[in-house]
């Protein structure tokens, strides 16, 4: 039995949940920090996060929609244009499509007998796949894309909105910091485990970009934010 593990299946679901989960938490804790930077009172620092929250899980979703639908519709089109191509002229795109083969090492009869295998059986299916790089794997899903990102990024951003409710405001600014990073951290460590990636450079590449988007958020708070309370 092949035990293989595989990881393209994942490749549109996981890019868009991590996507939005790691922005989640990072936009939403950088408000947070922000205003806390600004602010003498809770209400404000709730007020903001929660905002933002509602506000980038709606971007999330509609941003990952749009982009992923006007990817579908390149696809479509260039399947289109493919089918026609078959129709009108199925010798040159028989030709195209062994040549495509011998590139990739196999000898010129043999890459012919396969062409003409493959073309046989499906010839849509294997232009799609082998010139144009298009199958079910790949393939862009525009709703499942955007309730993904929609509601990775809501879960993202809870993190931080819970910390303003019950965190201590006088160190608002580290808690914020702090916790984030832990919950960058351990999403970061999750994503690459399911992607089949390195986790150390996951780990690394999430906490220095974080930080360093924190830092700049909390100096913009501190030097042009105005006392909210």
């Amino acid at each position: 039995m092949n035990n293989e593990q595989h990881y393209g299946h994942r490749g549109n679901w996981l890019r868009a949940a991590v996507l939005g989960a790691n922005d989640g938490i990072l936009s939403t804790a950088s408000i947070i920090i922000g205003v806390a930077a600004a602010s003498t009172t809770r209400e404000p620092v709730i007020l903001a996060g929660v905002a933002g929250l509602v506000a980038g899980a709606l971007s999330m979703a509609a941003g990952e929609y749009v982009s992923v639908s006007s990817q579908t519709d390149i696809e479509k089109a260039d399947l289109a244009r493919e089918r026609k191509e078959l129709e009108e002229m199925p010798k040159q795109e028989l030709k195209e499509l062994a040549t495509i083969y011998e590139k990739r090492g196999l000898s010129k009869d043999l890459a012919l007998q396969v062409a003409t295998e493959l073309t046989a059986h499906n010839a849509l299916e294997a232009h799609a796949r082998d010139e144009l790089g298009i199958n079910e794997i790949t393939q862009a899903h525009p709703l499942q894309a955007a309730f993904s990102s929609g509601a990775s990024f809501t879960f993202g951003g809870v993190l931080p909105v819970l910390v303003a409710i019950f965190g201590k405001l006088s160190i608002m600014e580290y808690l914020q910091y702090g916790f984030a990073i832990i919950f960058l951290i351990v999403m970061g460590a999750i994503a690459a485990k399911v992607g089949g990636s390195s986790v150390k450079k996951a780990i690394f590449r999430i906490t220095f970009w974080g930080t360093v988007a924190m830092v700049l958020t909390a100096l913009v708070g501190h030097f042009f934010g105005t006392n909210l309370g």
